[in-house]
């Protein structure tokens, strides 16, 4: 089959566009996958962001650019038996032989009207990266779409464990897509961090792996001297196999995506799946993060991680963690086991699935 991929963010490096050039990598072993995108850089430095084998995968311009006409569009929409498009809730008007949309998290307001539920009668399928998702998404456009959690692979390292507590996100002044500051509230946790070393804490370092954009630089600079007087390290724009030689050393992880939002009014502020923290256990560390989003769908509380709603609970569980051995290396087996469930191979079965269904 002759299948094009296009998502609108791949000059981005988040887990939309690890997920969506995942795609590309699974279907690409059996077919003739195409991705629209007309910078060829920001192709090779997702490849290299992700660790991704895209030699099998082809470049072509993007029939999606504003320049492109809507005729040109169709046109070339009708030489691909199927479309895979990471969609913002609109519906685009395409002649392929199968449309499937993916939407990473909960939208409002964008189902409504005749325009939209005709586009929607051309789509074959729409899939979602959590139930979380799902939920709003199915209310939202009147639909009963499915799940296909993200591909997480995992490369833990046999390296002796240190004591680290480890964050992985992207550093954003202001997250349009969902519309707050501070998405990954990475100031919250250099806050919160800093305070235990203030009452007592000792021989633990924080550790956060963020991922800054060159326009970022001079307000990241605000976080790090937050973090000036305490043990904490900032790793940037580290590639996956980078990442892997922390998530094997950290002991302990932190997510706290959607704390102090109006999460029912705004459940896109919250984390809509996990990636870095299914990796993070996947490396033998215990999340402690917090509950909302998808993170609940990870994580079974008090069985391979906690799950917190205050920062005094975050401060609370990590400090147990810090002095329970046994119950941390207990803790730890059983997130490595947790996180084998989310593996690339089950990602690519149902993705096939549905693309051949």
């Amino acid at each position: 089959m002759h299948i094009g991929i296009y998502d609108p963010y791949l000059d981005d490096t988040g887990g939309g566009e690890k997920y969506m050039l995942t795609v590309a990598t699974c279907l690409a072993d059996d077919n003739d996958v195409t991705v629209f995108w007309n910078n060829k850089e920001d192709f090779e430095r997702a490849s290299h962001r992700f660790s991704l084998d895209l030699t099998k995968v082809k470049l072509a311009a993007n029939i999606f650019s504003p320049t492109v006409s809507f005729i040109k569009r169709i046109s070339e929409s009708r030489k691909f038996d199927v479309i895979i498009i990471l969609s913002d809730g609109s519906f685009p008007f395409l002649f392929s032989k199968k449309l499937f949309l993916h939407i990473q998290r909960p939208i409002e307001n964008a189902g409504v009207g005749l325009r939209n539920i005709i586009k929607k009668g051309r789509v074959d399928k729409v899939f979602c990266n959590s139930y979380f998702t799902k939920s709003f998404i199915d209310q939202e456009f009147g639909i009963q779409s499915i799940v296909v959690y993200p591909p997480v692979e995992l490369f833990p390292k046999k390296v002796e464990k240190q004591n680290i507590i480890m964050h992985v996100g992207r550093f954003r002044v202001y997250d349009k897509t969902v519309g707050v500051k501070d998405y990954k509230k990475q100031y919250i946790m250099v806050e919160t961090f800093s305070n235990m070393v203030k009452k007592g804490l000792k021989g633990w370092k924080f550790v956060l792996a963020v991922s800054v954009k060159d326009e970022d630089e001079h307000i990241f600079e605000q976080l790090r001297k937050l973090a000036k007087d305490a043990p904490i390290e900032f790793l940037l724009n580290k590639t996956n196999d980078e990442l892997w030689d922390y998530y094997s050393k950290a002991k302990i992880y932190w997510h706290a995506s959607g704390f102090g939002e109006n999460l029912k009014e705004h459940p896109e502020a919250a984390e809509h799946f996990g990636i870095s923290t299914v990796e993070a256990m996947g490396g033998g560390c215990v999340p402690v993060v917090i509950n909302a989003g998808g993170q609940k769908e990870i994580v079974e509380d008090n069985v391979n991680g906690f799950l917190w709603n205050t920062l005094s609970e975050l401060e609370e569980k990590t400090l147990m963690l810090t002095r329970e051995d046994k119950i941390l290396e207990s803790m730890a087996a059983a997130a490595k086991k947790r996180a084998k469930e989310f593996s690339q191979d089950r990602f690519c079965e149902e993705i096939k699935r549905m693309v051949n269904s």
